[in-house]
């Protein structure tokens, strides 16, 4: 049956198990704990350290474990967030020769508004097969189920090519800090030939769901003003015009108010035929998970009554979502004055072959163009985030995911976009454009990510890390299972 199965599959199941409960969850419950935000919301970050702590508690954990010829080291360029680099040498009996790298991230949303009674963003809370916690799902488990994966390997009698644990402090910020890491650690990351990224997840906890497209991403501040100070509005309304209503016409000229139809034309793209299939297939086979179950409120109705539609509109199509605001007064206190300035912050989805950067040069160019009443407009604080495209599954991977699919869940791995985006995952793209990728993770649609009461299905996170194992032997043979 071929070497793959040279792996002891009762003692690998069982190894992995009992490290997440006894030493997995012991650590990565302190590293909730740490109030590691990304930089993007902590202007702050480097003098309160709270990255380089995650990113050393992490370290100490992974040379705890002494997985045999590991080296780990924290990067730090300057002016950059760290990241954890850790090289482990392949088992003597491995045939590929090529590197699997296995990517998570340290750095977290901030708390973001109330949390349950009894659970916080930095309190780390087991309850009922669950890790509360901010960073817990997203994705502070990633480097724990990576090195546990690679222990279990060895342990088992499995075989794992050469592999390199990347775990940045940026993500959550759109990984600025990235393209200069890769340029720095190119000569060390070797030829990659597998990635597996522990970022992602899926619409349940009963199978393997794995990444096909990722949307990018432009996110801008806009900021119109009319006036060097606010007046008295009985006395400048209607001579004046209101910086909102500025607003509301620049907005105009970026999305379909009735539609919601992104009209900026350089984050349009056509939806390849491949990815219509599998949005059809989704809603057939999976009609629980194709479309997120968002809380709407009673009377609400979504956008299109097509949930296939709806599929291609969170991962192939461009949206805009209005994510903040400032110059507006708290209702309570709003006087009656005609305001001197508003600013939003917009965030634009993009299809996963966008272009960013020309999306973010063709939104600055309408927005700032022939403004209305000559107002003032500043398009600031860009973050521009590329998507990606699943490029084709080699043989000895799909045949792999199909074992995994039998023998870690019992049920088939299944495909499916996400509307989210995974900045690293493009950049590794276009270097190693011949390298597998396999993007997966234990987020599940309710596991609360970027909002309160984030947690972690820590049965399920056990199963993503047998699966790990698994892909991690078969690289390491390069055929997969017979």
């Amino acid at each position: 049956m071929g070497q793959y199965y040279r792996m002891d599959l009762q003692k690998l199941r069982e190894s992995i198990a009992q490290a997440w409960a006894t030493d997995v969850l012991p650590s990565l419950s302190g590293l909730v704990e740490i109030p590691a935000v990304s930089p993007a919301y902590d202007a702050a970050w480097e003098e309160n350290g709270h990255l380089r702590t995650a990113v050393d508690h992490v370290r100490n954990w992974v040379e705890s474990r002494g997985l045999p010829g590991a080296r780990c080291d924290v990067v730090q360029l300057d002016g950059r967030a760290p990241l954890l680099l850790v090289d482990v040498p392949a088992t003597p009996g491995a045939a590929t020769t090529g590197t699997v790298l296995l990517y998570g991230h340290l750095d977290k949303q901030p708390p973001l508004g109330d949390w349950s009674e009894g659970l916080g963003p930095w309190q780390a809370v087991i309850r009922d097969g669950r890790l509360y916690g901010r960073g817990a799902a997203d994705d502070g488990y990633s480097g724990y189920a990576a090195t546990t994966a690679l222990e279990a390997v060895r342990g088992a009698g499995g075989e794992h090519a050469r592999a390199v644990m990347l775990l940045e402090t940026g993500e959550e910020s759109g990984s600025p800090d990235l393209p200069a890491y890769l340029e720095h650690l190119g000569d060390r990351l070797g030829e990659v030939s597998l990635v597996v990224c522990l970022d992602g997840g899926g619409g349940d906890y009963e199978r393997l769901w794995l990444t096909s497209s990722l949307r990018g991403a432009v996110q801008a501040t806009v900021t119109v003003r009319v006036l060097e100070s606010g007046v008295h509005s009985g006395l400048g309304s209607g001579i004046a015009p209101s910086s909102f209503r500025v607003m509301r016409r620049l907005l105009d000229r970026v999305e379909d108010p009735e539609t919601g139809e992104v009209k900026v034309p350089e984050m349009v793209v056509p939806i390849p035929d491949e990815r219509r299939a599998e949005a059809a297939e989704l809603v057939a086979h999976h009609p629980e998970v194709a479309v997120p179950r968002l809380p709407l409120l009673p009377g609400m109705r979504r956008v299109s009554d097509d949930d296939v539609e709806l599929v291609l509109n969170n991962t192939w199509r461009p949206t805009l979502s209005l994510t903040g605001a400032a110059g507006l007064p708290d209702p309570a206190v709003a006087g009656a004055v005609l305001r001197p300035w508003t600013s939003l912050r917009l965030s634009f989805r993009l299809p996963p072959s966008a272009d960013a950067e020309a999306a973010r040069t063709a939104l600055e160019k309408i927005l700032t163009t022939d403004v209305p009443y000559g107002a003032q407009v500043e398009v600031s604080d860009f973050m521009v985030m590329n998507g990606w495209h699943l490029p084709a599954t080699a043989p000895w991977l799909a045949t792999a995911l199909r074992q995994v699919g039998d023998r870690v869940f019992g049920k088939p791995c299944q495909n499916l976009g996400i509307g989210g985006g995974i900045p690293f995952m493009e950049m590794l793209g276009r270097r190693y454009p011949q390298a597998q990728f396999v993007v997966t993770g234990a987020l599940g649609a309710d596991s609360n990510a970027h909002v309160p009461d984030e947690w972690l299905n820590i049965p399920f996170a056990t199963q993503v890390t047998e699966a790990v194992a698994h892909l991690l032997d078969a690289h390491a043979h390069e055929n997969g299972p017979a």
